[in-house]
């Protein structure tokens, strides 16, 4: 048989991450303090710039399906590429867009590069990774971005403190900077080519329209709008909680970012590690991020109803719920997203995660308003809504599980054999060829497909077939089945 197997390692795997941590540099230099950043870096009012970034926010989610249909028919990495070129010039350009009209006009643009940026991003991690792989590069990414927002709020502030209100425009162009650095950083990338890791492949006829037709990734969808109310409160509604509801000091509210930002950083790769060797479904694991959200909303709840009057007793009943709402966003976070890549057919899944993304923006906008009209009623409203969404979203999962291909629901590590056995046939034979087996995903779904199970291979993976007859996924979309 030869030598014993091992993990297979993605070429150039440390490209995404790092690129990442940088990108999370210049996110983190504007984000924390985003209407004083504008403010000062174009000169125009607070009302104002407040009026511009909602309105340019809401319109550049438009982007969405078109940066979905350029990675189909592009391929991710030039489209990462692209989006990341758009935003150098958009924040090279805020300190000279001085009138309304300037500004308006640099910020729809840069909306819509941020807006499609994470969707693109997710499908690189699809197209340059398969498996098991997809999980630990998602979660490897994701936690050096969180240190990269971390370290560029830190750098913002001591540049402002440093350099006055200028600092904001060294900031600006320290962003763009940190965007042109980024870039190239994700060269080394090289897409998977085989079964799933076709990129750049378009199927005719096969847009937007597959997607609404497939009722288990609509629901994926669905459950993620809900959970992803859940993470925009942190930002939006914690903050007015602690200090119009508790009456507590809003150093908690900085306390709770930064818990959530370092316990993101330090614990995002063990903690998403030791679900993937637990062998966690993917929709299980999510569910459970959602379980544990609704915990920590409950204990919110308690808060809210006892109001204790000691700060310490405050302080730490917060960090305790903070603790508990960032480990469910460490485990429901990857494999929420990695579910996601998965399930989405090779051929269209630009296509597929542009409309995913669109459940992220879509709460990001309804969160304000939502959570401060429920707070205005009680402060205990919007968590009680908050648990109900938490639990839905995770029944939602849990119930869609079955009608998700195999492959996605549960990751399969990717292995390799030095020496190949003979005979081997199909998949396998073209790897023996190269002087390798493929074992795991790929060779599981090979064997299986001899011994003529449905489940074994998936044909949301073979890229030219998405929109033939012949194809049993695309045939049973037709009928809202799979």
């Amino acid at each position: 048989m030869g030598k014993a197997a091992r993990t297979e390692r993605i070429p150039g795997e440390w490209a995404l991450p790092v690129a990442a941590a940088v990108n999370g540099v210049g996110t983190g230099m504007y984000v924390p303090f985003t209407l004083v950043f504008f403010h000062y870096v174009t000169g125009l009012s607070f009302t104002v710039v407040g009026l511009v970034l909602t309105v340019t926010g809401l319109v550049g989610i438009a982007a969405l399906p078109l940066a979905g249909t350029a990675v189909d028919r592009y391929g991710a990495k030039r489209v990462q590429l692209a989006l990341y070129g758009v935003r150098v010039v958009g924040f090279a350009l805020y300190p000279f867009a001085h009138s309304l009209a300037a500004f308006a006009a640099v910020a729809l643009v840069t909306a819509a590069a941020d807006r499609a940026f994470p969707a693109v991003q997710s499908s690189l991690i699809g197209e340059v990774a398969r498996g098991a792989g997809r999980d630990r590069l998602q979660a490897a990414t994701r936690a050096l971005q969180n240190a990269g927002n971390g370290a560029g709020a830190l750098l913002a502030t001591l540049v402002i403190a440093f350099a006055g209100n200028t600092g904001y425009t060294y900031a600006a162009w320290g962003n763009a900077l940190s965007f042109a650095l980024a870039a190239p950083l994700l060269l080394p990338l090289r897409p998977v080519r085989g079964r799933d890791g076709t990129a750049g492949a378009t199927a005719r006829g096969a847009g937007y329209r597959l997607v609404l037709a497939d009722r288990p990734f609509l629901v994926v969808t669905g459950a993620n709008f809900l959970n992803a109310l859940s993470y925009s409160a942190l930002s939006v509604l914690f903050p007015l909680f602690i200090v119009e509801w508790l009456h507590g000091p809003a150093v908690l509210t900085g306390a709770a970012f930064t818990i959530n930002t370092v316990l993101c950083a330090a614990a995002g790769v063990f903690v998403g590690g030791r679900v993937r060797r637990a062998g966690a479904r993917r929709t299980r694991a999510a569910a459970l991020g959602a379980g544990l959200f609704a915990v920590a909303f409950l204990a919110q709840i308690v808060l809210g109803t006892l109001r204790p009057d000691s700060g310490p007793l405050l302080g730490g009943a917060l960090v305790a719920v903070v603790v508990v709402y960032t480990l469910g966003e460490l485990i429901h976070s990857p494999a929420a997203e990695v579910l996601a890549v998965s399930a989405a057919p090779a051929a269209v899944r630009g296509r597929y995660l542009a409309a995913y993304q669109m459940s992220w923006s879509l709460a990001k906008a309804v969160a304000p308003s939502l959570f401060t009209a429920l707070l205005a009623v009680d402060g205990r409203v919007p968590w009680a809504v908050l648990v109900l969404t938490s639990a839905v979203a995770a029944a939602l999962l849990l119930r869609v599980e079955r009608h998700l291909p195999a492959d996605a629901v549960r990751p399969v590590a990717e292995t390799v054999v030095r020496t190949a056995p003979a005979g081997v046939t199909g998949r396998t034979a073209e790897a023996e060829a190269a002087g390798r087996t493929v074992t795991g995903e790929g060779a599981g779904r090979t064997a299986s497909a001899g011994l003529g199970d449905p489940a074994a291979v998936s044909p949301r993976e073979v890229p030219a077939e998405v929109a033939a007859p012949a194809c049993p996924r695309a045939a049973g979309l037709a009928e809202g089945g799979r």
